[in-house]
């Protein structure tokens, strides 16, 4: 089965972090949203990697990304209210509203979203 990757599991993947291995096994198939790309990219670059590099660094995952379309954007806001109080991020709802509108599960590595009562499968990695 397919997931649809969160930028927390990507970067516990490269960055060779605990969950990192259960990452690569769910490579084949993969998605993310643009905003989890950009959210990664930044990240790569902030750690001093220059943007070309960085670029080829994540093709290399083959890892396609989907474009945040309407959809994706509405269902991210209407997710806010219950997601606040746990602290997700806007790249954190793109990543599940993705999964919604895919079926998929979700991949992450972040530990509050064991807490989301809203019927999307999410899969920690640690």
């Amino acid at each position: 089965m397919s997931v649809v990757l969160d930028s927390s599991a990507v970067l516990a993947l490269l960055w060779d972090e605990p969950g990192g291995d259960l990452v690569a096994e769910h490579l084949d198939g993969a998605v993310m949203s643009t905003v989890n790309y950009a959210e990664v990219l930044t990240k790569i670059i902030d750690r001093g990697i220059d943007e070309k590099r960085a670029k080829l660094f994540l093709a290399s995952l083959a890892i396609e990304t989907i474009t945040f379309d309407k959809f994706q954007a509405e269902t991210s806001s209407q997710l806010r209210s219950q997601t606040r109080q746990l602290g997700l991020s806007l790249g954190d709802r793109a990543c599940l509203a993705l999964a919604m509108s895919k079926g998929w599960p979700a991949l992450s590595a972040d530990k509050a979203w064991a807490e989301l009562k809203n019927g999307t499968v999410v899969r920690l990695v640690r």
